[in-house]
């Protein structure tokens, strides 16, 4: 998944801003992690603001759905 697709896809999450869309948002960044590495990650968090609406924190590991804090 490119970078694109990806910011594309977390701002229908954050406009969304439930509990199943935070789950989404976190399968998302951890394809992310997967293909671009932690540095696209907490770009990513910050852009849409991911902090905010589902407090997501840069820095944080998402590995197969799961957001494991630093």
């Amino acid at each position: 998944m490119t970078t694109d697709k990806a910011r594309e896809l977390l701002q229908v999450q954050a406009g969304f801003a439930g509990f199943y869309n935070g789950n989404s948002a976190k399968l998302v960044l951890s394809e992310v992690s997967r293909e671009h590495g932690q540095a696209a990650v907490d770009a990513l968090i910050r852009e849409v603001e991911l902090d905010r609406i589902f407090g997501f924190e840069p820095g944080t590991r998402f590995e197969g759905g799961l957001a494991l804090k630093k």
